[in-house]
Order: structure tokens, then C-alpha cells, then sequence
């Protein structure tokens, strides 16, 4: 359950937005981006474990959950910075699931100074590479179901990418797919379909990854598509300090599923990071 106490709004300059996010615990800043249609609740199960050793800062990406909608051309990196540099912190460790880690590898791209270690999980960069046909069903889906109106449908679409291709939802602790529907419908809500994209996407971050020099984890789910995990494995591969593990028997969402085996890693590599870093 999310603690209402530590949840605060970052006003932007241009005064009609705003981006609400979690600040709690002291320490080391940590970093908790989200994925896509959801928000910084996907992250409760590991929020109350992290706080103990950092202080932990998990925004709501602009147009996701409690955050405002974008009223004009934006990066989602751009605002992560704006935020940091707004609460005095950074370097920080910087962990992101499938859009948010793609924001993160962003970060390190654009703001590197704001970054002291990235962990990923399903994500390569923001410019992702789709083949598999199970994702591209699951996309035709989402449009048929947007286009209809039918948001019911496509939350339903939507939330099957939790499962990865060898499951269905019922396959899946129940909780965990409540949980995500709830997040993804308050952010579906706030959007309407002729609403206009405002993102500018960072480029060529793939040929740029190679610049990426501080260390990198990818903690992918072992029952996610070939598209996530190919693609985290690449950027490992790509970084001077890249490594990946997995969470065996999980799909898109690790840290919801399997929280205790996702957060022994992710305490070992930031543990790992530390103390590399007071040598």
C-alpha cells in the first residue's frame, strides 16, 4: 500500500504542469522508474525494503498516474533531470522496468552526470526492435480495442504482456494482475484517442550506448518475450560494465511477481555499487 506521507508534486516551470512522485528513507538517492501505463506503485514491494538503506525517489512518468498530462513537446529524461536537479541529488542509482528503464539508459545517455549505476529489467533502449509475433498480436489487439473505445479490451491486451508468450493471466498471482489493471486503467483515464503525442524521442541511442560507462544490471524475467530479453542482453553487451541475471519463472514484471528473489539481487549489485564507490 502506498504511503501517502512522502508522496509530493514537482511544478515545472511552465506552471500548468507537474510530475507527483514518492521521496522517502535517507542515504545513497535511488532512483524507481516505471513502466509504461502503470505508475510508481508497481514499485511498492520493493519502495518498503529499499528505504531502509536509501533514499528512494519514484516519480510518476508525465502522463502517468498522478502526474500531469503534456501540454507541449517533452522528454521523459528531460523531466527525470529537471526533478533530480530540483531535490539537489545525484549522482544516483537509477532502476527502470520496461519504459522506465528505458528512460534510465536515457538518462545515462543525456544526463550522465545524474547517474551513478543503471539496473534495467526488459528494456534495451528507447528504441526498441518488435518481431516476435506474440507482441505484435497483443498490439494489433490494444489499436482494435482503443479504436472501438473499449477500454475494458484494451486493458485486458494490455496486461497480457505481464505473462510473457508461454502463459496466461490466470497463470499469474492474481493480485499482481489487479494491481496492474488498477494502475493502467487510472492512467488510460487520463488520456483520450485523438489526444496528441507530445514525446520527442532521444535518437541513436543504440550506437551511443557504448559511451554508457558506469555499471549496468538487467534483471529480466526468464518467461518474458525474446523482444525484452534480446534486447536488455544487447545493451549489457554494449556497455563497458554490463551484466544480466534472471527471475526465473517470471514474466514482464519480476519485481511483482517474485519480490523477494528480485530484491536480493537488486541489494547485492547496489550493495556491490556502494562499496566500489567508497574505495
Amino acid at each position: 500500500m502506498t504511503d501517502t506521507s512522502d508522496a509530493f508534486s514537482f511544478e515545472f516551470d511552465d506552471g500548468r504542469s507537474h510530475l507527483v512522485y514518492r521521496d522517502a528513507g535517507s542515504g545513497q538517492p535511488l532512483v524507481l522508474l516505471h513502466g509504461g501505463f502503470v505508475d510508481h506503485r508497481m514499485w511498492d514491494d520493493q519502495i518498503a525494503v529499499l528505504t531502509r538503506d536509501y533514499r528512494v525517489i519514484a516519480p510518476d512518468a508525465r502522463g502517468h498516474g498522478g502526474s500531469s498530462n503534456a501540454t507541449g513537446p517533452f522528454r521523459h529524461t528531460d523531466d527525470l533531470a529537471a526533478l533530480l536537479r530540483h531535490l539537489d541529488t545525484g549522482p544516483a542509482l537509477v532502476v527502470g522496468l520496461s519504459m522506465g528503464g528505458a528512460i534510465a539508459v536515457d538518462t545515462a545517455l543525456e544526463h550522465p552526470d545524474l547517474v551513478r549505476a543503471l539496473v534495467t529489467s526488459g528494456v534495451g533502449t528507447s528504441e526498441p526492435v518488435f518481431q516476435d509475433p506474440w507482441i505484435g498480436e497483443i498490439r494489433d489487439e490494444e489499436m482494435r480495442t482503443l479504436a472501438a473505445g473499449d477500454i475494458d479490451g484494451w486493458i485486458a491486451a494490455f496486461t497480457r504482456l505481464s505473462t510473457g508468450p508461454s502463459r496466461t493471466l490466470d497463470e499469474i498471482d492474481p493480485d499482481v494482475v489487479r494491481r496492474l489493471r488498477e494502475m493502467t486503467r487510472r492512467t488510460i483515464a487520463k488520456h483520450t484517442p485523438d489526444e496528441p503525442d507530445h514525446q520527442v524521442p532521444v535518437t541513436d541511442t543504440w550506437e551511443r550506448a557504448a559511451k554508457i560507462t558506469v555499471p549496468v544490471l538487467a534483471i529480466n524475467g526468464g518467461l518474458d518475450s525474446e523482444d525484452h530479453i534480446g534486447a536488455a542482453e544487447r545493451l549489457v553487451g554494449i556497455v563497458a560494465d554490463g551484466r544480466a541475471t534472471t527471475v526465473e519463472g517470471t514474466g514482464h514484471y519480476p519485481n511483482m511477481e517474485r519480490p523477494e528473489v528480485f530484491n536480493g539481487i537488486l541489494g547485492d549489485f547496489l550493495r556491490t555499487v556502494s562499496a566500489a564507490r567508497a574505495d
